[in-house]
């Protein structure tokens, strides 16, 4: 709804409620930071480094946890590593080359077993009283002190206990870190905020070959030292510089923070420009939020129920193939390391496409038409076709992680602050859990990838078909209240 009196001078105005405060904070914030300046580049810049790091702790078991290829020195030895000549990995270092597939993959299944606790656990905190800032720094400095310690892992089971905490901590990076960044600019773009979020993830994933590569005389836990360390530098980098967001200091009646945060992200041109606050009444049950409040909220409104079930299910299927594609490349024939190379090359042209769509064609025509394009080239991969499946691969990728961005930006477009960052983590748990199976189906592909890359193909499909039913909400302007959203969309029909 747009609200006449949200353009009117800051001065001289009558005390008023938050509810009419909220659409003429949006109209200061939208006039003031609309501008992209240098002040915010920094700050979106370091907040989605985090991606970088988390990219490097989500698939680093490709390498770490890798079958590795055996050469036998005695042919008339049965299976066991000292008879053999073989790369260092955990299967080869604790002897697992005839463990079952349960505890071969469990490493790998802890990690996201781990992200999803972590994100139904933290989800609410970035709503509630942490706030974004203080849990992106919680999450990025839980995940990567674990990844340090796991170089001292003696056996699979402690091995996948810190992997499980390792995930824990990094299930919340992707939220905190998209929201904080799109609270910071002005809503023509948001969009690039999703670019350089998944340009950062790329690049995290590329280093991965280069570091395995460098360390692949050494032991696995080599590559652990070379991702964790220069993570925890990046969390002290995120304390001393990372600005809290000023939309979640409002409505946390920290205003004097939030205006002075206004006034450190404001453009030079508007420096001289008095940014000052009407004096208002804030109702303590919106600005002071309880630890589930905002979960609460969104099971009790029907709407916010229905859109957060549509967004979790094809988030579902996106992760599904999102994640599963680079971990499953072994199965194609191809050189593992070339194999994620490609791969990670392939995600920048995927956010080139996403960065030229975002402010051109609506959210649910793009969304629909990318996971389809994406389910289709996975099915594909069932054929023989070596020649060629290594392309339809990267495709079905690219497609997913086009698909992967445009629903982060669009869930954050369907809820208002007081419960975006909870419905976008649970939207990347969403996500996280269609990960959760991919080593399972990737082991059974092994033998028929109608197992895997059918299924993935599938499920992505049949997932997004819903998105049909959800508003469009390309051009709005965010709301920062339940009340706001509902009168909002009461008055302009979508």
């Amino acid at each position: 709804m747009e609200n006449s009196s949200s353009t009117q001078d800051f001065q001289g105005e009558p005390e008023t409620s938050v509810d009419d405060f909220v659409p003429y904070f949006d109209s200061v914030f939208e006039r003031f930071i609309g501008d992209f300046g240098w002040t915010q580049l920094v700050q979106s810049t370091v907040v989605l480094l985090s991606r970088f790091f988390d990219a490097q702790q989500t698939f680093i078991s490709v390498y770490t946890d890798a079958e590795p290829t055996w050469h036998c020195t005695n042919h008339t030895a049965t299976c066991n590593s000292s008879s053999c000549e073989v790369s260092n990995t955990i299967i080869s270092d604790w002897g697992l080359q005839c463990a079952s597939s349960f505890v071969r993959g469990l490493p790998a299944s802890s990690f996201f077993m781990g992200c999803l606790l972590g994100g139904f656990v933290l989800a609410t905190i970035a709503d509630s009283s942490l706030g974004r800032k203080n849990l992106l720094l919680l999450s990025c400095l839980t995940m990567s002190m674990a990844a340090l310690v796991t170089i001292f892992s003696p056996n699979v089971w402690i091995y996948s206990f810190l992997r499980f905490v390792s995930g824990f901590g990094r299930a919340s990076i992707g939220a905190s870190a998209l929201v904080l960044s799109t609270e910071k600019v002005g809503s023509q773009w948001r969009g690039q905020m999703g670019t350089i979020a998944g340009v950062s993830f790329a690049l995290g994933l590329l280093s991965l070959p280069g570091i395995a590569y460098v360390n692949r005389n050494f032991s696995w836990r080599s590559i652990y030292v070379w991702t964790s360390i220069p993570a925890i530098f990046y969390c002290l980098l995120v304390h001393l510089l990372v600005l809290e967001s000023p939309r979640w200091l409002f409505l946390h009646e920290r205003r004097e923070e939030a205006m002075a945060t206004l006034k450190t992200l404001v453009s030079r041109k508007h420096d001289s420009l008095d940014l000052s606050f009407p004096c208002i009444h804030i109702n303590k049950e919106t600005a002071k939020p309880t630890l589930y409040s905002s979960i609460t909220t969104l099971f009790e409104r029907k709407w916010a129920l229905r859109r957060l079930l549509i967004v979790m299910l094809t988030g579902f299927g996106i992760g599904m193939v999102y994640y599963s594609m680079p971990l499953a490349v072994g199965n194609l024939g191809f050189n593992i390391y070339l194999s994620i190379v490609f791969n990670a090359l392939s995600e920048i042209p995927s956010y080139i496409i996403f960065s030229f769509i975002i402010s051109k064609w609506k959210r649910k025509g793009s969304l629909l038409a990318f996971t389809t394009l994406s389910g289709i080239c996975s099915i594909m991969c069932i054929m023989n076709w070596k020649e060629i499946n290594l392309g339809l691969e990267l495709v079905s990728y690219c497609s997913a992680c086009v698909a992967f961005i445009m629903l982060m930006i669009y869930t954050l477009e369907l809820f208002p602050t007081c419960v975006r960052n909870t419905a976008l983590s649970m939207v990347r748990q969403a996500l996280v859990c269609g990960a959760v199976f991919s080593p399972i189906l990737i082991s059974a592909g092994r033998t028929n990838k109608m197992f895997s890359y059918g299924i993935f193909g599938m499920v992505i499909l049949s997932c997004s078909v819903f998105v049909v039913f959800l508003p469009e909400t390309r051009n709005v302007t965010l709301c920062d209240t339940i009340d706001e959203q509902e009168n909002k969309e009461r008055h302009v029909p979508n």
